[in-house]
């Protein structure tokens, strides 16, 4: 299993944290600064025609913001809005910028989770590192009354109407301390001024949760073959994570009744066919960000396995709510 040293001293006791808090101290500065020069108008926020949703996090790391922008472009489509969706398209490289996404895209280019967002949604979708750039143009081809930012909560320059920040319940917020000493892209203290705070996985102190259910498995080779994950209990599987937070894949699949047998890799990792010679010949699920930079080297023993956002009920009727009050 690969590790990242520098994380995992994030989330446990470590002397690295205050080798570099120094460092951390002066980057809480930066940022403060960054955020009063926007505040005063020294830094520009544009502004977009219609309005527009921040989905992000405070903290490094997958908190599980592609499956909620999944369910949110969803559950606005089945209010009647209009949902197009911006990202960075990280992990991708595409020639030029701003650039749509389409289900043929490759995820080498659009990056992963921009491509798995819209196969599952079939709303428009373009990344650019430029939000703002990437936001005219989806309008510029698009009838969308309603933009939504998967990531960009610190990407100021594109002003936002709500803010909506996902946390992961499991690990936290670390040891609370901002990078490079913890993971903290921002202080906690940002968490009042958003609109919403939404705990991923299981919290007795949250109002608002997100759950993650895992459906039945689909064959890369062919989608049209679904099996239920039950019927992989009869032998081990491998089981292939390329996410922010690959032991929560893992648990997830050992909780549907599966022997598991591990292998975590880096967030965005690009997949070629050597990683999945494993040395037992037992099936291979993978999350569905993984399945979509797989299919070009697919064999019938490989597997996606989707998982469905589960949301608190209340949640939605308060986004369109607010949406209509603008």
């Amino acid at each position: 299993m690969k590790v990242d040293w520098l994380t995992n001293s994030w989330y446990q006791p470590s002397r690295l944290t205050w080798l570099l808090t120094p460092i951390s101290w002066l980057y809480r500065l930066i940022i403060w600064l960054r955020r009063q020069a926007y505040r005063y108008g020294i830094f520009k926020q544009i502004s977009m025609p219609v309005p527009v949703i921040v989905v992000g996090n405070i903290s490094v790391g997958g908190s599980g913001k592609t499956p909620f922008v999944i369910w949110l472009a969803q559950y606005l489509q089945n209010q009647g809005w209009r949902p197009g969706i911006i990202s960075r398209g990280y992990g991708g490289k595409a020639d030029n910028y701003p650039c749509s996404v389409r289900n043929d895209s490759l995820a080498s280019q659009v990056g992963d989770e921009p491509l798995l967002i819209k196969r599952r949604t079939q709303c428009p979708v373009v990344v650019a590192p430029d939000r703002v750039a990437a936001g005219k143009q989806l309008l510029a081809e698009n009838a969308c009354d309603v933009i939504i930012t998967d990531d960009g909560l610190q990407h100021y320059r594109l002003q936002r109407d709500l803010e909506i920040v996902i946390i992961d319940s499991q690990r936290g917020m670390g040891n609370q301390s901002c990078l490079p000493a913890g993971p903290l892209r921002e202080p906690t203290s940002r968490l009042n001024t958003v609109d919403f705070v939404i705990q991923h996985g299981e919290s007795n102190k949250a109002d608002l949760s997100m759950q993650l259910q895992l459906q039945n498995a689909i064959q890369l080779q062919d989608e049209s073959s679904q099996k239920a994950l039950s019927e992989f209990g009869d032998t081990p599987i491998h089981a292939v994570a390329g996410i922010g937070h690959p032991q929560r894949f893992f648990t997830q699949l050992q909780l549907s009744g599966l022997t598991v047998i591990p292998h975590a890799y880096a967030d965005h990792h690009h997949y070629t066919a050597a990683d999945f010679q494993f040395d037992e010949p037992y099936p291979i699920l993978m999350t569905e960000k993984d399945a979509v930079k797989c299919q070009s080297f697919a064999t019938d023993t490989m597997w996606s396995v989707p998982a469905e956002a589960r949301l608190s009920p209340s949640l939605g009727s308060e986004i369109d709510k607010k949406l209509r009050e603008l």
